[in-house]
């Protein structure tokens, strides 16, 4: 047997109904937290229909679909969490589902990564999780040589029979291994938390020319690997001071604390700071101040994987937001024909301002201490937060039981008031942080204090 599942008992139940409601086949993601050990399935999420497209019952699965809900679904997954690999329900034969299920979790994984904005480590676990769900058939899948087994798992196990393979998503030639997939109660109720909060000024010099939708999604990345490299590079505090990697991050704790508070310092990269002089027509700012957060499945987790898990948070959640406006400029921008436009949190002045959204969480009931987290722009209600938990988690939320306190949302101060957007030219501006000379810059000071982000747009 391969690697080992410990799967939350709620994820049975669900799988259970969905099979029970839902024509065949059904797909979905299996979302928790690998270790070296073994990983942990805190949910599922079935995938939603796509519009206008004819029912495919009996048919394929629509990969790129399911590749997609995954990317969505990756930007709603605090740090520690991901997208552990797919599910499919259907009365098919398992052995001839493995050749789908193999293409859906490649798909899968290839376009989760494409998004990262981090290198892989040595240590990261590169096995993704398949299951195949026989709803009708009473036959426990595995193979097994002696009658007397096969009579046990028929009166140990009479629910839902399940298949579980992993593929190695990193070897395209990888062959499917079979795994063991257990189901147990309150499997993430004592996972521990780290969080802080990071204060984000990046500054990206744009060309004078092209799409503005289509520069700044370009320019934007690039700005964004460069300033990933300056949080890989910064120091985590641990309640004040620095600890070594291999310290567990409970050492002389109580056991059953399970928040923690860091600080992250994050120092410029002289290193990318080159003295390079180019033309560009203007620049593009994001400032404000981010709540990151980390879950830990276990509490002997050292603290050489808590600073690897908030990092990456702190990377993803800045990262999803920008790309979520961009994605609303690029659909604006095409839906206007380059008219005068009504973009989603636009202020027009002589420098543009677009208020990023402020991320909010909500509890998963069944996961102990767990949050999922959603992106909430400042003209949204918190209806719409809770449909989106529902179309892209598929789990159910009250509006009373959403976490907004951890972010305000994005204020763009008026003229006249104390902070200003002023807009000047710069005649003998140093190759320093903009590498830039002779741009006409705004100048945003309207950073709140706290956490909340913004986007300002400049242009000559």
């Amino acid at each position: 047997m391969g690697r080992g599942y410990a799967v939350e008992q709620a994820v049975e139940g669900y799988l259970s109904k969905l099979g029970a409601t839902h024509a065949c086949p059904v797909s979905g993601l299996l979302i928790g937290q690998s270790s070296s050990q073994r990983d942990y399935v805190i949910m599922a999420s079935r995938t939603p229909p796509r519009e206008g497209s004819a029912s495919t019952a009996g048919k394929s699965l629509d990969k790129e679909w399911v590749a997609e809900h995954a990317r969505q679904v990756s930007r709603m997954l605090p740090g520690g969490l991901a997208v552990l690999g797919v599910f499919m329900i259907s009365d098919a034969d398992a052995k001839d589902t493995v050749a789908t299920l193999s293409q859906l979790v490649f798909a899968v994984e290839k376009l989760i990564s494409s998004e990262y904005l981090w290198n892989p480590a040595d240590d990261d676990i590169t096995d993704c999780v398949t299951l195949h769900v026989n709803p009708k058939t009473r036959k426990y899948p595995f193979a097994y040589y002696y009658y007397y087994y096969y009579c046990m798992w028929l009166i140990l196990y009479p629910h839902l029979r399940t298949i579980c393979r992993t593929f190695d998503v990193k070897n395209p030639k990888s062959m499917a291994k079979l795994a063991d997939w257990k189901y147990h109660s309150g499997v993430c109720s004592s996972w521990s938390m780290v969080s802080c909060c990071v204060n984000v000024d990046m500054l990206v010099p744009l060309p004078g020319s092209g799409s503005a939708a289509e520069i700044l999604d370009a320019f934007l990345k690039e700005g964004l690997k460069e300033w990933a490299r300056q949080i890989q590079h910064g120091i985590c505090l641990f309640e004040g001071k620095t600890l070594p990697d291999d310290t567990e991050l409970l050492a002389g704790q109580k056991r059953n604390r399970q928040t923690f508070t860091v600080q992250l310092l994050i120092s410029p990269d002289d290193q990318s700071l080159s003295d390079v002089v180019q033309q560009c027509g203007g620049s593009v700012s994001v400032r404000g101040a981010i709540h990151s957060r980390a879950y830990l499945h276990s509490n002997k987790s050292k603290v050489r994987l808590a600073e690897k898990l908030l990092k990456r948070d702190v990377l993803s959640t800045v990262a999803a937001r920008v790309q979520m406006l961009l994605e609303e400029l690029l659909m604006s921008e095409e839906g206007e024909g380059g008219g005068e436009g009504g973009s989603r949190g636009k202020h027009q002045t002589a420098a543009d301002t677009f208020a990023l959204p402020r991320r909010i969480f909500c509890p998963v009931s069944s996961c102990g201490p767990v949050c999922v987290c959603d992106y909430q722009f400042s003209d949204e209600a918190k209806a719409e937060a809770t449909d989106r938990l529902k179309e892209m988690l598929d789990i159910d939320v009250a509006e009373e039981h959403l976490d907004t306190s951890q972010e305000s949302p994005a204020q763009i101060l008026e003229r006249g008031a104390a902070a200003e957007l002023t807009v000047g030219p710069v005649e003998a501006l140093e190759p320093k942080r903009s590498k830039c000379v002779g741009v006409a810059m705004a100048t945003a000071v309207a950073l709140l204090a706290t956490a909340a982000s913004m986007l300002y747009l400049s242009d000559i």
